[in-house]
């Protein structure tokens, strides 16, 4: 590293690096996007940092480092996202330069924070160092016990006041800010969701339908309602509880709460406010550039990789398609819906089910066996990436018999000529030899996901390091202005 004249880009996440991270990364001037997050990185912030004159978006989050933020990063002129969420962090949080446009979502999960309270922290004081660390060790040790009390208690509280529901908080890890402690009535959820108007009806899916709502502090959710008529909603309700209590990751739909009785069965989850990747690929109003698709299409791979590794027992999502792909205010991708998600239990590589996803997207040996394994979830992802590139769905009327949207590519001598028309107008002014090297590169890869045989499409983990390098490479050509 020591010998590199200059770097525009470095992306070292999802690793387990170790160590402290180096300084030498601050002599880069010319750096504008650094992502070391979800490794195991310790120590301190380097101060070097604050000569990355460049630097654009800096991802240290999901790491160990400790110390204070360098106040050096408040004279970084063109910072303008930030992300230090879950370490160790402690001491204030500089309010001046870029830091006056940051949110709480840019420092969750450090405990001994302390600054403007608009990032969710405490005000800062001026006590002794002996009183600062027995404030630190109350917020790590002592505060949350009492808080999981009062919780419990007030859990208590709430059942014998609104007995005709029953709320189960999920397991999240108590170091998480108080937001993810929502108990929510029945009554509250009506009042959010206007009675269910559908008015505030955001979709339908297999199970039920889903309301925007509006919580009594001013939250705005999705809850999902299902629909106990149907035959399997109450299983699909109960898988759904059972997966997403046991995990979290950013490009997870997060679980805030859920309401349950006899008559009624919901979940309150996080709220997208830019809907789903199928609202984006086929809506006249709006329309993805490529680099905008790769960075949907690492976060899915990302959130598949954690599913399926991330896991003491791998989760296979069953149903991975468009409209389960939901994108945040950051055009972030979560996947969401996991009703019919299958936990693969005691070290078996494969399970059996007769629940089926949906048609177009669900691999050969699901669709006809009913044999699940992470590798189905595989190949739905390379049918959404074929799917992505040239904005033809699986299920249209031009595939019929034999012919899928898989053998349609592999049958065209010269496959340029099914890219979608709207991104290529998008691209319009980029090298052609560039767009199309990086076009055949995702082609490829949605083709090896694909495989009609398990065994022959790839790892999730090869799919990240893949799909990475495309974005990487989209990144780098776009910051010499290819």
């Amino acid at each position: 590293m020591t010998k590199l004249v200059a770097m525009v880009s470095m992306d070292l996440s999802c690793n387990q690096i170790t160590g402290n991270i180096s300084s030498i990364i601050g002599t880069f001037e010319s750096l504008s996007y650094l992502n070391l997050s979800k490794n195991l990185f310790q120590g301190d912030i380097p101060q070097s940092f604050g000569q990355l004159k460049g630097l654009e978006k800096l991802d240290l989050s999901y790491n160990n480092l400790s110390g204070e933020i360098p106040k050096s990063l408040g004279a970084l002129p063109y910072l303008n996202y930030l992300n230090l969420s879950f370490n160790d962090l402690s001491g204030e949080i500089p309010s001046g330069g870029p830091f006056a446009n940051f949110t709480r979502k840019s420092f969750l999960g450090n405990e001994a924070l302390c600054g403007n309270p608009i990032f969710g922290v405490p005000p800062c004081t001026s006590p002794s160092s002996r009183g600062l660390k027995v404030k630190q060790l109350l917020l790590k040790y002592i505060v949350p016990i009492i808080a999981s009390f009062i919780i419990f208690a007030s859990l208590v509280i709430m059942l014998r006041r609104h007995p005709r529901c029953n709320i189960h908080i999920l397991g999240l890890p108590i170091t998480l800010p108080s937001v993810d402690y929502r108990m929510i009535s029945y009554h509250e959820l009506c009042c959010g969701t206007n009675n269910f108007c559908e008015s505030n009806l955001l979709g339908t899916g297999g199970f039920g339908s889903v309301y925007k709502g509006t919580l009594s502090d001013g939250t705005i959710v999705a809850v999902k309602v299902l629909n106990l008529q149907l035959q399997g909603a109450f299983k699909s309700f109960d898988v759904e509880c059972m997966v997403l209590r046991a995990i979290r990751h950013r490009n997870l739909v997060k679980v805030i709460s859920t309401c349950s009785n006899p008559e009624f069965r919901a979940l309150v989850l996080q709220y997208m406010s830019n809907g789903s990747l199928e609202k984006w690929l086929y809506s006249h109003n709006y329309c993805l550039n490529l680099v905008q698709r790769v960075s949907i299409m690492v976060d899915v791979a990302l959130a598949l990789d954690y599913l399926h590794n991330g896991q003491s027992e791998p989760v296979v999502h069953c149903d991975l398609k468009p409209n389960n792909i939901l994108l945040d205010e950051d055009m972030v991708a979560h996947v969401g819906d996991f009703g019919i998600a299958k936990i693969l239990i005691e070290n078996k590589d494969v399970t059996q089910t007769k629940t089926l996803g949906t048609i177009g997207y669900i691999a050969p040996e699901f669709g006809f066996e009913g044999r699940v394994s992470t590798k189905s979830d595989i190949y739905s992802y390379g049918i959404i990436l074929l799917e992505m590139i040239t904005r033809k769905k699986p299920t249209d009327d031009m595939f019929v018999g034999e012919l899928a949207i898989r053998q349609w590519i592999l049958s065209l001598p010269y496959k340029m000529e099914v890219v979608d028309d709207g991104l290529l107008r998008i691209e319009d002014g980029r090298d052609v030899i560039f767009m199309q090297t990086i076009l055949s590169s995702i082609f490829e890869l949605g083709l090896r996901c694909s495989e009609e045989l398990p065994d022959q499409r790839l790892d999730i983990k090869d799919v990240v390091a893949k799909v990475n390098k495309i974005k990487l490479a989209l990144l780098g050509n776009r910051n010499r202005g290819i």
